[in-house]
């Protein structure tokens, strides 16, 4: 797919990936680009920043919430008649294992999972009617291989990329194109805490939020499936197919040295 001309939504767009990814669309001369997220301040900031090279407007929307992704949905089809790409883009980060509460698993459940659902059953429909379409799915390099200190959204991660590939089976012969978009770690608040440096996602470098756009409209122009703006993640992948009980002693030595760097830093604090 080509942005030239074309009507895009973007969830999470008020910061970080999303408001890249609209302002990167705007300069690839995108018809429109419909900016959604729950922070209305940074969907004006937005809006304003890409109204002069394409039509934009904001829609305020909980992706947690089915009805508010529909009614998302439904103002872009009003105001263009179509959506040619739909990025569902917003997603959340939880720290902790199995003992995190139920209501805390049920919260990035529903963002980071639940909203593509949502998304899927929002625009489907007119993609198909018109034959053809095009769902940005954003997971993580954590659903291609795990995230070390974070069950849920490892967890949540691996579900999203599951979803993306039904949606692409299922619906790839009939116009849908789907990809997934699969960073490590990229500057923006969901990895502001620490020491700035992505923690262990961070290890093969923090991407800008530009660099991370770049790689997803070229992606999009070769209609591919995995958008890795991290291209080491595909080695990775391969290592972890190859030889499973492998990978898993590698992930327990990594988590290993995070948890000392962790607790070493703790102590410093301490002192």
């Amino acid at each position: 797919m080509q942005i030239k001309d074309k009507v895009v939504v973007v969830t999470g767009g008020a910061s970080g990936i999303g408001k890249s990814l609209c302002e990167r669309f705007a300069s690839e001369g995108a018809r429109a680009v419909v900016v959604s997220d729950i922070d209305q301040v940074g969907i004006d900031e937005t809006v304003e920043s890409i109204s002069d090279r394409t039509s934009a407007f904001g829609f305020k929307a909980d992706v947690g919430k089915e009805e508010e992704v529909e009614a998302l949905a439904q103002a872009a089809l009003s105001e263009y008649g179509h959506i040619d790409l739909f990025c569902s883009n917003a997603g959340i980060f939880t720290a902790g294992g199995e003992d995190l509460s139920t209501k805390a698993w049920q919260t990035i459940w529903d963002i980071n999972v639940m909203a593509h659902v949502f998304a899927a059953r929002s625009v489907l429909p007119s993609m198909l009617e018109r034959g053809e379409g095009y769902l940005l799915n954003t997971s993580s390099a954590a659903g291609l291989l795990s995230q070390v200190g974070s069950a849920p959204y490892s967890v949540t991660k691996h579900a999203a990329i599951g979803f993306a590939e039904w949606l692409s089976i299922t619906y790839g012969n009939r116009g849908i194109k789907v990809s997934a978009l699969c960073p490590q770690a990229v500057r923006t608040a969901m990895t502001s805490g620490g020491d700035g440096s992505g923690g262990v996602a961070g290890l093969d470098g923090l991407l800008e939020p530009d660099q991370l756009a770049n790689t997803v409209v070229e992606t999009l122009a070769q209609e591919r499936f995995l958008v890795l703006p991290h291209p080491e993640v595909l080695t990775y992948m391969r290592r972890k197919t190859d030889d499973y009980d492998r990978w898993l002693g590698g992930m327990r030595r990594l988590q290993a040295r995070f948890e000392d760097t962790y607790r070493q830093r703790e102590e410093s604090q301490d002192s």
